[in-house]
């Protein structure tokens, strides 16, 4: 079994190869998914953050995410406590799903591989990247953000060249290359 990570910042293109990849019939664990879910299902995960962010965070079973995130975000301390609590959580889950076929080449998309440790779970990384002006024009485009706020959770996000110093291929989104074809050539290599 063979375990790949695709990793890039906001607005890189993550998205674009994973969905390339189902579309080709490979399995793709996506985190943030698989981490709302986590949060709406597991009744340890949602006693642990009921007890760190107060009761009222669920509604009727239901994490109530804009009361969680005022409560966490802006405050460095916060959003490390709810990390610790949730990343484990997603690894665990990641690998009990990964081991579930194990003769198959599955992949798991996290903007925070790193940070999360989920890369120590991959065999390789896959890092998606694209020019800064063309990643921000992305996501004012799907979001709606202004480019100063795009920029602002660029900041918040590992530096750019760490990626790059840490990931086993890099997949350039900048347009000028076409996507699937590196995707392809990836997947073609021995493994």
């Amino acid at each position: 079994m063979k375990r790949i990570g695709i990793t890039g910042g906001i607005g890189s293109g993550k998205s674009v190869v994973s969905n390339l990849l189902r579309v080709m019939g490979y399995r793709v664990y996506d985190t943030d998914s698989e981490a709302r879910r986590l949060m709406n299902t597991s009744p340890e995960l949602k006693r642990q953050i009921a007890e760190a962010f107060g009761d009222d965070v669920y509604t009727d079973g239901s994490l109530n995410r804009p009361l969680l995130a005022s409560r966490a975000f802006g405050h460095p301390d916060r959003v490390a406590r709810l990390n610790a609590i949730v990343h484990p959580a997603v690894r665990a889950d990641f690998d009990r799903w990964s081991h579930s076929r194990p003769d198959e080449l599955c992949f798991v998309e996290s903007a925070i591989l790193y940070e999360s440790q989920l890369d120590r779970l991959v065999d390789e990384v896959w890092l998606v990247t694209a020019p800064e002006a063309l990643r921000i024009e992305r996501v004012q485009q799907r979001s709606g953000l202004t480019a100063d706020e795009v920029r602002r959770r660029m900041a918040s996000q590992m530096d750019e060249e760490e990626r790059r110093r840490r990931a086993t291929h890099i997949l350039y989104n900048d347009g000028r290359q076409s996507l699937i074809a590196a995707v392809l050539s990836l997947l073609e290599e021995p493994r």
